[in-house]
C-alpha cells in the first residue's frame, strides 16, 4: 500500500467512531500494537525533544527503506507514534520527505490534542523526517 492508501484507510477507520473518547481508545489500542522496543535503545539520543512525555524513536535502513521503532511512556503518545510509524515505516527516505500527512487533519487529531501533545506530534514528525534526510544522504554515498 502507498502512504496515501494507508492514510485513507486510517481516515476510514477513525470515521467509524463518532466520539473522541472512542477515538482515543483506538489510538491507545494502536500503541499496544507497536513492536517491542528494546530498553537498551531508550537512550537520550533516541528521545524526541519537544514531547510532553518521553518518546523514543530509532530507525534502520534496510534494502533502501527506513524501518522505525518506537516506544513512549504515555499511552496516548504511544498510539500517536504508532500511527506515524504505520504510515511512514518501510518507506524510502524520499517517500517520507515527499509525504503530505493529511490524515492528521482529516481525523481531527491535532485539534483534539492538548497544546503540549500537539507540539509533541510536530516533534515526532520532524524527527522522522530528520531520519529520512540522514538516510537519504547515506544512500547517496
Amino acid at each position: 500500500m502507498t502512504i496515501n492508501e494507508i492514510q485513507n484507510q486510517i481516515i476510514e477507520d477513525f470515521g467509524m467512531y463518532e466520539e473522541w473518547m472512542d477515538k482515543y481508545e483506538y489510538i491507545i489500542e494502536l500503541g499496544g500494537g507497536l513492536a517491542k522496543f528494546d530498553d537498551t535503545n531508550k537512550t537520550p539520543s533516541n528521545i524526541i525533544e519537544g514531547c510532553q512525555s518521553r518518546v523514543w524513536l530509532d530507525a534502520e535502513l534496510k534494502d533502501g527503506k527506513i524501518i522505525f521503532f518506537a516506544d513512549a511512556d504515555a499511552i496516548i503518545t504511544k498510539g500517536i507514534i504508532a500511527l506515524l510509524i504505520q504510515v511512514l515505516s518501510d518507506r524510502t527516505p524520499q517517500e517520507i520527505l515527499d509525504s503530505d500527512l493529511y490524515f492528521i487533519d482529516k481525523i481531527g487529531l491535532k485539534q483534539n490534542l492538548s497544546p503540549t501533545r500537539a507540539n509533541g506530534l510536530v516533534s515526532m514528525i520532524k524527527k522522522i523526517r530528520t531520519y529520512a534526510l540522514a538516510y537519504k544522504e547515506i544512500s547517496k554515498n
